[in-house]
């Protein structure tokens, strides 16, 4: 395992494990037999972890939005398993609006989560891991999080700044032993577009054909997704456990053929405009 060599049996830290891909990973890990910290805003919902699990699973509350809770479950985690060799930063939520329909606070308090969240769990597990000399961090983002689409904008753009500051931190990270993959999930079996999403309460008619219609399909489609999330967990383990895991790790057909048509069409642009792009320099 790439980051977790030094450890016998790894320790994995997973936030939001109520249900979807932080459940099936938590799940897949532990029946692997490794050590897995399950955590969760209603940690209620995670009795079945330390029922079937005993200690190898510990169970903690966390919302990732109070720093304080984090520090807490850090600690806690070092106080029972000593050591943290894989974080997967898998809590978060969507929000469906045209750009113009955005609610202000609802846009916030997503980032809360979705960004800042991530970003100060990742800073709360870095003095450990950098003291290991060992460590993966794993950023569950988006197929959102490299193509942006109608209706998803805010989502999308929380998705990317998961990207850069993955992007970012593998360079930073590379010479103390850690590694970072930033997992981008198409369409899944998961709560995303079902209870847990979050959509406009100022719905603009004008944004009907566009916004309004891929919101309507994402709903539709609840349930009925491609992905299989179990599927999902069993891939990521897979590239944790790689001698070389990949920086990004697209999930799913859907997913891969929107990235794939995003670089085509990236790629034709950048060429069309070369010659401008050039001239923008200042002469030889």
């Amino acid at each position: 395992m790439s980051s977790a060599h030094t450890s016998p049996v790894p320790v994995w830290f997973i936030t939001g494990c109520s249900t979807g891909f932080g459940r099936e990973i938590a799940v897949a890990a532990l029946e692997k037999g490794w050590r897995v910290v399950v955590t969760a805003r209603q940690p209620d919902a995670l009795k079945d972890f330390a029922d079937r699990y005993g200690d190898r699973a510990l169970v903690l509350e966390l919302d990732v939005t109070q720093t304080s809770q984090i520090a807490r479950a850090v600690e806690a985690t070092l106080q029972h398993f000593g050591r943290i060799d894989v974080l997967v930063n898998n809590a978060g939520y969507g929000y469906l609006g045209a750009i113009e329909e955005g609610d202000d606070q609802d846009v916030r308090d997503m980032f809360e989560v979705n960004f800042f969240g991530v970003a100060n769990t990742i800073k709360a597990v870095l003095p450990v891991m950098r003291e290991q000399r060992a460590g993966h961090i794993v950023n569950i983002t988006s197929v959102g999080g490299l193509v942006g689409n109608p209706g998803s904008g805010y989502y999308a753009a929380t998705k990317f700044a998961v990207e850069g500051l993955s992007e970012a931190l593998a360079a930073e990270t590379a010479e103390l032993g850690i590694k970072v993959t930033a997992v981008e999930p198409g369409p899944f079996r998961t709560d995303w577009a079902g209870r847990s999403l979050k959509q406009t309460r100022t719905p603009i008619d004008a944004y009907a054909a566009s916004a309004g219609k891929r919101r309507a399909g994402i709903a539709a489609a609840s349930g009925k997704q491609p992905g299989d999330p179990a599927r999902a967990a069993l891939a990521i383990i897979a590239a944790v456990q790689s001698p070389t895991p990949p920086g990004h790790l697209i999930l799913g057909g859907d997913g891969l053929a929107r990235v794939k048509g995003k670089l085509e069409n990236l790629r034709a642009e950048i060429a069309a405009w070369e010659a401008t792009t050039l001239s923008a320099d200042f002469p030889d």
